[in-house]
């Protein structure tokens, strides 16, 4: 997937090894070693062509590097990115290459890695609901090629008016959640029991609420707090937005079938700028700028519908895995064993319906 900061980033050169060099000016202790964690949202890519240009492959080592930085990975969900689609198929069908790709890379993580950690144990991919029936036979396609791992659906659909926001190279229509076109496709995702993760923009809540209300059976989650922005219109205005922001996730919330991510808010176009400092932030200064954001989102929808994230390696534009996941260790420390244990573990486990 290409985020806007990606192109951002590209013209300005940004490298592997001088993004590595920044990160390794703050290395933080790992805190709570011992807390099981399921990373509920990565990305994976090798020889991609489009890659972020601070990590032009995340495969194997990659990953490896990270999830043995210190905390206790146990297992991790991928979430499609447009990888190794498979050109000789026909168009909705295409995606499967990706899940293909992806449950080899799951097979194979332990043996290349040495890790115990069960990487890509679930498996979100991608097919566009906007085919209505015709999608049937991409989502039989996905189970068919990953029966083990494949759980759910991503079509991204984040639009805004403004093209400092808006994805290059996406054609998303506004209103795109609750056209009939899309609602069509969607309503079979029940059928065979995939839910659908949600990423779009801030402004894009209040229709995700009304999706969830129409199909009350399919299980949702909702992606990276949903996309509070920072950038082009939006810069300068953080506690207006928030105040709305809070507004619509209430909302949202009423929907028992929703779930939320907790994480994401390391990417730019959030507008804080991290990528933009001499050396990474640490742990206390994500917690002092992003904290409010999985605060209000937990007492909203409970630990048990709340999933932590790391949303690498599009958030390693920010900072390092372990000092994110050391910032959501000292968020979490606001809650009891039972409520920690939900929101690093067992919440990703259940929805993911993850065989671990």
């Amino acid at each position: 997937m290409v985020f806007l900061h990606v192109m951002r980033l590209a013209q300005n050169m940004i490298t592997e090894a001088a993004h590595r060099t920044w990160l390794n000016q703050s290395v933080e202790d790992i805190l709570d070693p011992e807390i099981p964690i399921i990373d509920a949202h990565h990305h994976l890519w090798h020889g991609y062509g489009k890659p972020v240009p601070w990590q032009p492959d995340y495969w194997h080592k990659e990953q490896a590097e990270d999830i043995s930085s210190g905390h206790n990975i146990v297992a991790t969900v991928f979430v499609e990115c447009g990888y190794r689609y498979d050109d000789t198929a026909p168009n909705a069908l295409r995606p499967i290459g990706e899940t293909r790709a992806i449950d080899a890379y799951a097979d194979s993580f332990g043996d290349v890695t040495g890790s115990a950690c069960k990487a890509a144990a679930g498996i979100v991919g991608f097919a566009d609901l906007t085919l209505g029936a015709e999608v049937e036979a991409t989502l039989e396609a996905h189970l068919n090629a990953a029966p083990a791992r494949f759980r759910g659906i991503r079509q991204i659909t984040p639009w805004d008016p403004s093209p400092e926001v808006r994805y290059p190279g996406f054609m998303i229509d506004e209103g795109l959640m609750l056209s009939a076109k899309f609602t069509d496709g969607f309503s079979r995702l029940q059928r065979f029991n995939l839910s659908f993760d949600a990423w779009l923009f801030h402004p894009q809540i209040g229709e995700l609420a009304e999706l969830a209300r129409r199909f009350p059976e399919t299980t949702i989650i909702l992606d990276h707090f949903g996309g509070p922005l920072g950038v082009g219109p939006y810069q300068g205005k953080r506690a207006e937005i928030f105040a709305q922001w809070k507004r619509d996730m209430a909302l949202l919330a009423q929907n028992p079938n929703v779930y939320a991510k907790l994480g994401g808010l390391t990417m730019e176009h959030a507008g804080f700028h991290w990528h933009e400092r001499k050396t990474p932030p640490t742990s206390d200064e994500l917690v002092q700028a992003c904290g409010d954001y999985y605060l209000w989102t937990i007492d909203l929808f409970g630990p048990e519908r709340c999933l932590f994230e790391a949303n690498f390696p599009v958030d390693k534009i920010s900072g390092s895995y372990r000092t994110l996941w050391n910032a959501h260790k000292k968020i979490a420390r606001r809650f009891n064993a039972a409520e920690r244990q939900a929101m690093f573990f067992d919440t990703a486990k259940t929805v993911y319906r993850l065989a671990i």
